[in-house]
């Protein structure tokens, strides 16, 4: 009769979470992994923060009551955050063109591959 205990490896092996990352090893793609993360908390806080800005321009917009300088500020908040997207989302879009024309790959100016001296 078996004890759950006896019965081996139950929770796994823990593997680095940055030797599968595609960036090379820890020394030569640390920089580039940095400057992809940077990046990409960029990509996120745009978004997040012109969420906000749609959730409160429609808040200002509804609480306007006919004021039609309030309802200017909100038309104008809303497409003032809807210009950052298109910026946003453009900027990544141009970044992979370039690197598809230039480079070969889509993604090379968004997950740059940077070598050190030993390679």
């Amino acid at each position: 009769m078996k004890v759950l205990a006896q019965v081996g490896d139950i929770v796994g092996s823990i593997e680095s979470p940055l030797s599968n990352t595609g960036y090379g090893s820890i020394q030569t793609g640390a920089v580039g992994m940095f400057i992809t993360n940077i990046l990409r908390l960029a990509f996120v806080a745009a978004g997040v923060y012109a969420l906000f800005n749609f959730i409160i321009a429609g808040y200002n917009y509804m609480n306007a009551a006919g004021d039609s300088k309030k309802l200017t500020e909100a038309w104008s908040r809303i497409w003032q955050s809807l210009l950052g997207l298109i910026i946003i989302v453009g900027s990544f879009a141009i970044a992979s063109l370039f690197g598809y024309l230039i480079f070969g790959r889509a993604d090379f100016i968004l997950n740059p591959t940077i070598y050190g001296p030993n390679e």
